[in-house]
């Protein structure tokens, strides 16, 4: 598994390195992939982090039910709501700070500040990607096809907000941070309670990156495309 998790790991980096490379997204109107990405990542959040989230909560609590860490291990979904609202922070900081620039993308300070989130949330996704504990291959293969896609729409966002930047550091350095987040998982361990709270700030990252992409009215989504998406990915992770 550990190798099977490495060879995923490499499938993200492709995907950053060469997502600019996928001309279909260019399409006007919207790519229907994109919406039926943002549907597959919403039904992973959905139907499997946020219950796996209600049961590391169940297991925090037992083992640290007498201790001063019970508020934490009761209150795991303020960190999915606390990931939302840092990424929602994110971009409207981005969005402010294109208004006030003539090229019409976000100053230097602000790529950087983004950028290095994100690479968190990279670092993060890759720890979790060789020491979550999956259901064999398949739930590894399910986790790499609902983040897989769900990067291919944020690298989408990150180069319309970034232009040019995002294409000379930023896809590299995310990139790196998948790398550096599974090296770190390679060699040593996470305490539960740490690794439940990373998912938790993963859940709600993933939920506001997918509903920033897919509600505006300008970028001429497809209900349909992100409903299919939702539903064939349901099925797979109810059933597989």
């Amino acid at each position: 598994m550990e190798w099977l998790s490495l060879l995923f790991v490499m499938g993200f980096i492709v995907i950053h390195l060469f997502s600019k490379n996928m001309n279909f997204l260019k399409a006007v109107p919207r790519s229907r992939f994109l919406s039926i990405a943002g549907g597959v990542s919403v039904a992973y959040v959905f139907l499997h982090l946020l219950p796996e989230l209600g049961e590391f909560q169940k297991e925090v609590h037992e083992e640290f039910g007498g201790s001063g860490e019970v508020f934490l291990s009761n209150h795991i979904y303020l960190a999915a709501m606390a990931g939302l609202a840092l990424f929602y922070g994110l971009e409207q900081m981005v969005q402010n700070s294109k208004r006030r620039e003539a090229e019409g993308k976000s100053s230097t300070g602000v790529f950087w500040v983004h950028i290095g989130s994100f690479a968190m949330y990279n670092g993060i996704i890759g720890y979790l990607m060789i020491r979550e504990e999956f259901e064999g291959a398949a739930g590894m293969a399910l986790f790499f096809v609902a983040l897989g896609v769900h990067f291919i729409t944020n690298d989408k966002g990150l180069r319309e907000a970034h232009k040019g930047e995002y294409d000379r550091y930023g896809r590299w350095l995310l990139a790196a941070a998948i790398a550096a987040g599974w090296g770190i998982g390679w060699v040593t361990e996470v305490h539960e309670l740490i690794i439940a709270f990373l998912m938790a700030l993963i859940a709600g990252g993933v939920i506001l990156n997918v509903l920033k992409e897919e509600l505006p009215g300008e970028r001429e989504s497809s209900l349909s495309a992100f409903v299919i998406g939702l539903s064939i990915y349901s099925v797979l992770l109810l059933f597989v």
